[in-house]
């Protein structure tokens, strides 16, 4: 077994795979960008190498400085993790020939099974069911808009090098598939170095399951069940479960075997995934394999009780699989849910800046924490937004859910916006619960955006008494200051211009709150200052993130959110009567809806412009983001140019106000 391996990547897997050499007594060396000079793998390793400037291409991406690094660090073996170098054949080969062991498949593999066109080519001669499709790369849109009609829409265009949901667009006429083919072959450039884009038949209402495999380099190869990925953001993936509520053992049997089959026709060793689309027949097609550890391998770890990357260093060492097929079981149910820096109400557009909270929850039973950042980090606009995972675990699927619900509610965050209250009102969504699954769940389910809902019935019930309680505890906390008695009472209360007066009374251990005829008792510790409240009701324990504003209480809980106004009597009447402020109105201008570089800006001053039109594309995080305008109008004065960097907020076009047209 290695002494000393070192780490090719950032963030929350560099620290994830640190804690199993950990646990195996290896050393391990962190590399880092100027950017990532205090991050939290790079302080958490035993060595830290810097290997260059903050952008991937001049740090991550460069395989001579790795290999220098091994140099420098006397690695035995390097982990690429996943993205940057993990599948880059050229890096096995340079590895192989300064005699550094590589954990992971074989440079061939990772060529063939890396490249879609030559990975559909050799899962048909060995067998696998694969989407019909062009099996060539496309030269133009032209050709792309040809090969459309022949397969018929709708139809996926995809970077034959890609992955992680960047260089992918689906097409339903001619004019997407114009415009899908352009950004496909744009961001595949910019995130692969590779513009090929090929196109597929895009499968109606699929599910997105995968098999996990893992070889020896002695011809033995499992596979460990599946992982369900079907819940997915611009072909994203943000939640995954393990195993999926979808297939039965007959199906799961048969893609297993698929997935072998394919590993054994590229003498696959190590960890790898291949995916499939499955639709609502249970029919499956092959997708892609993935040559790398995947982001959600936790959940695939959970229900197994196995350790993958551990795995992977002893494959990497030579050692056989200490196991066969009949000895991989499913124990209970595991979930995954990406926690993303991104602004769920602002069309989930990427958030950069530095974490003045970061609180997620301890790990314990049911819970587990993959993180890559700390309080006070930053999050930089050169990588991938994803900060953490947070994983649960259960019997069932019923449990783990639960788990994951709570799990969110304790995970506070400022600094940055986060996707985690998408994720709680996903995981809350009844057809979520039912496990109705299909890639276009997000698509279907909120076609206007996401705004975070308000709740309803018993919970929004429960939500008003919570803030009454925590006003209550506030006086009470004032009272210590001033020697003064905070006695409970009457109170006002505002939810969405609407009163509602409340009763509270002290009980022996904790409140009752009497509000609209209801009565419910509540007991809790929450103080002014803390984020996070645990409470219990008559019906359980719950948590909920607190933002508190002199005497306004923003209450998360169960993927819902209220603002709470508390008052007493007579402030409480005399509010009616306070006048509503207006917004500035901004509708003449296009604002930046993120940090970001302009790609380009595609109109001058002095043009007319139409309501849908594409002004101007911005890129964060490799992915390209084109920004439309909301109304017909002539451009009065750009206030950026192609190639600035640009801020949340920062007007970039400027039309003739209201009063000009």
């Amino acid at each position: 077994m290695f002494t000393k391996v070192l780490i090719a990547n950032r963030g929350e897997i560099a620290c994830r795979v640190i804690r199993t050499l950990r646990q195996l007594g290896i050393k391990s060396v962190a590399v880092y960008s100027d950017a990532d000079r205090d991050a939290l793998h790079t302080v958490t390793a035993d060595e830290a190498l810097r290997i260059g400037p903050p952008p991937s291409s001049e740090s991550y991406l460069l395989i001579d400085q790795m290999v220098e690094a091994c140099y420098r660090s006397g690695a035995q073996a390097v982990h690429p993790g996943y993205g940057f170098l993990a599948e880059n054949s050229l890096f096995v080969d340079a590895l192989d020939e300064a005699g550094i062991s590589f954990i992971g498949p074989s440079s061939r593999a990772i060529r063939i099974m890396g490249d879609k066109i030559a990975s559909k080519k050799l899962a048909r001669e060995a067998g696998i069911s694969v989407i019909p499709g062009h099996g060539e790369a496309l030269h133009d849109a032209d050709e792309a808009v040809g090969q459309a009609a022949l397969i018929g829409y709708p139809v996926m265009l995809k970077a034959s090098a890609g992955g992680g949901g960047k260089g992918m667009r689906i097409a339903a006429n001619e004019e997407q598939c114009r415009e899908g083919f352009e950004r496909a072959r744009s961001e595949a450039r910019s995130s692969f170095g590779d513009d090929r884009v090929l196109i597929e038949k895009y499968i109606n209402e699929p599910r997105h399951i995968e098999i996990q495999v893992l070889g020896d380099q002695h011809g033995n190869c499992v596979h460990l069940n599946e992982r369900e990925c079907s819940i997915q953001r611009r072909h994203q993936k943000i939640i995954e479960e393990a195993p999926s509520p979808f297939l039965d053992p007959a199906t799961r049997g048969a893609m297993g075997e698929q997935a072998v089959m394919l590993a054994q026709a590229v003498d696959y060793y190590s960890a790898g995934t291949v995916e499939f689309i499955v639709d609502q027949e249970r029919n499956f097609y092959f997708l892609e394999m993935n040559t790398r550890l995947q982001v959600e391998h936790p959940v695939t770890e959970e229900i197994t009780g196995l350790d993958l990357v551990e795995l992977m260093l002893k494959v990497a060492a030579g050692e056989k699989l200490p196991f066969t097929q009949p000895d991989i079981q499913i124990d209970g149910w595991a979930l995954e849910c990406r926690i993303y820096a991104e602004d769920p109400a602002r069309g989930f557009l990427p958030s950069t800046g530095r974490l003045t909270r970061y609180q997620p929850p301890v790990e314990d039973q049911s819970i587990r924490m993959d993180s890559g950042v700390v309080e006070g980090g930053e999050v930089s606009v050169y990588y991938d937004p994803m900060v953490a995972k947070l994983v649960s675990r259960g019997p069932d699927r019923k449990t783990a859910i639960a788990a994951m619900g709570r799990g969110l509610d304790r995970f506070h965050v400022q600094g940055v916006s986060t996707n985690i209250p998408f994720l709680a009102a996903v995981l809350a969504h009844p057809r979520f619960g039912s496990g109705q699954l299909t890639t276009g769940f997000i698509a279907e389910e909120y076609p206007d955006g996401f705004d975070m809902p308000k709740p309803v019935g018993a919970l929004h019930y429960r939500l008003i008494v919570l803030a009454v309680v925590l006003y209550q505890r506030s006086m009470e906390q004032q009272a210590t200051l001033s020697d003064d008695v905070a006695l409970p009472g009457a109170r006002v209360v505002w939810v969405d211009g609407e009163s509602f007066d409340c009763v509270v009374e002290l009980l022996a251990h904790g409140y009752a709150v009497t509000c609209s005829g209801q009565r419910l008792a509540m007991r809790t510790c929450w103080w002014p200052g803390q984020s996070v409240c645990r409470f219990e009701c008559d019906d359980g324990v719950f948590f909920a993130k607190v933002e508190r504003d002199r005497i306004i209480y923003r209450v998360s809980h169960a993927g819902t959110a209220l603002e709470v106004m508390v008052l007493d009597p007579l402030p409480g009447d005399l509010y009616r009567h306070m006048p509503v402020g207006v917004s500035p109105d901004q509708s003449h201008l296009v604002l930046s809806p993120m940090s970001g570089l302009l790609v380009s800006i595609s109109v001058t001053e002095g043009q007319a412009v139409q309501s849908g039109q594409e002004v101007a594309v911005i890129e964060a995080m490799k992915m390209e983001n084109a920004l439309k305008s909301e109304r017909d109008g002539i451009v009065v004065r750009t206030h950026a140019r192609q190639g600035d960097t640009v801020e949340l907020g920062q007007a970039l076009i400027e039309f003739e106000s209201g009063s000009e047209r």
